[in-house]
């Protein structure tokens, strides 16, 4: 379908979610990108998205006017805002980045524009918080002189199958002709149409939710996990025998990070208290998963004391430091708990990521990423990430990296070959 209505597109923060929407309308028309970091549009200009999302060829085969530039941004009708929502340190939402964007928005604000948030909030918070800020900067009102909608992002970083244009779109807007204009515009672009919500509140809440279910499944395995290894049973081993069973769901157990699925469950749950509703299932499952990185470093431990070498002489090599395979984003990486827990042991720690910038590792987490070639021998290797690179070379990699006679794996998504397994190789999977 060809751009349905008369609408300028600005696209409102660049990164993971925003670039791939900003493209795709680009292959339509123009296009305004805006980033208030001047390094990124420098990148995009030329050509470069650090996050891997884009490549290089379909990045010059659009039409967007990369700029950190607000007079540009006045160009545009129909603003989407695309910027994230992480939590603080209070695991509460911190939605400074959402109404910094929601200010700059209000500023070059017209009447008839209209705004349509994809970023993962609490259901109300764009009605609430966004609209407040917009009409105090713009001295424009909500409803009637600019429009607001909501269409949740659910771009899935790495992902090349499951895009923009792939999945199903949901949209909402404030009133039922926003609603048409907003649905009429994502459709000319989103090639497995749209969905329109109920409501803004509906589709907010619709987003939130995707990722609690799938947190709290991520969390029963996890927990079953834990509980098999007690039973000296192979988790894996279970699933694969449960999973014959046609309505059996395919969760696995692992590391649940990222800036989506370990962070989107505390904005309901933030929503939920201050309604005097207290969530235990969602935050119970939240404390099974942001605990298993302490776990897998203590039960590492504990295999480690059994083997000929003290502590203060153990080498332990981490493969991977992002939040998962493939991608570069070491945002809410839960890999860090696991090498800050065994930072309590007299071990050394080596950190090895082919994918991962090293100095953004250095800035968030003061990590020195080491080189492959300038790894010590391990007495242990952590597989934390299965990178293609990492899953590729397989046990040839891992037994390289360690010593000669002896050594443990903690093959954490048990990507490696159990059955092909070295001799001299303690195997540990989640």
């Amino acid at each position: 379908m060809s751009k349905a209505i008369n609408r300028t597109i600005s696209v409102i923060g660049l990164g993971y979610v925003g670039l791939p929407v900003a493209v795709a309308f680009g292959k339509k028309s123009r296009v305004i990108g805006f980033d208030v970091n001047s390094t990124r549009i420098d990148e995009l200009v030329n050509g470069i998205d650090r996050t891997g999302e884009v490549e290089f060829d379909e990045l010059g085969s659009t039409d967007v006017l990369y700029t950190s530039n607000l007079n540009e941004l006045s160009k545009a009708d129909f603003h989407i805002v695309a910027v994230p929502t992480p939590i603080d340190n209070n695991k509460k939402p911190d939605l400074k980045p959402l109404l910094s964007a929601s200010k700059t928005v209000g500023q070059i604000l017209k009447k008839g524009d209209i705004v349509v948030y994809e970023s993962t909030v609490y259901p109300g918070a764009t009605e609430e918080e966004c609209a407040a800020i917009l009409e105090s900067e713009s001295g424009l009102v909500s409803g009637k002189d600019f429009f607001l909608g909501y269409s949740p992002e659910r771009i899935n970083p790495g992902d090349k199958t499951h895009t923009f244009k792939t999945i199903k779109k949901v949209v909402s807007a404030q009133d039922e002709n926003t609603l048409e204009i907003v649905a009429k515009v994502y459709s000319s672009v989103v090639d497995a149409g749209v969905y329109m919500a109920a409501s803004i509140k509906v589709a907010e809440a619709a987003k939130v939710i995707e990722n609690t279910q799938r947190d709290l499944n991520i969390a029963l395995m996890n927990e079953l996990a834990v509980l098999f290894k007690r039973m000296n049973i192979d988790t894996y081993d279970v699933l694969a025998a449960a999973g014959t069973k046609w309505n059996f769901l395919p969760f696995e157990p692992g590391l649940v990070g990222g800036h989506c699925i370990g962070v989107d469950p505390y904005y309901l749950t933030h929503k939920s208290t201050l309604l005097g509703y207290d969530p235990q299932v969602i935050l119970s499952g939240r404390e099974i998963n942001d605990s298993m990185g302490k776990y897998i470093a203590d039960s590492l431990i504990d295999n480690l004391k059994n083997s000929s070498k003290k502590l203060d002489e153990v080498v332990i090599t981490v493969l991977g430091i992002t939040f998962k395979e493939n991608v570069p984003d070491i945002r809410n990486t839960r890999v860090i708990d696991i090498v800050n827990e065994l930072g309590n042991y007299p071990v050394t720690i080596q950190v090895y990521d082919p994918c991962a910038d090293s100095q953004d590792v250095k800035s968030e987490y003061q990590i020195d990423l080491v080189e492959l070639d300038d790894l010590d021998k391990a007495d242990a290797v952590i597989l934390a990430v299965p990178h293609n690179d990492f899953v590729k070379q397989g046990w040839k990699l891992i037994s390289e990296l360690l010593q000669v006679k002896e050594g443990v794996v903690y093959d954490i998504k048990s990507i490696l070959d159990r059955d092909t397994t070295p001799e001299n190789i303690n195997l540990i999977r989640l």
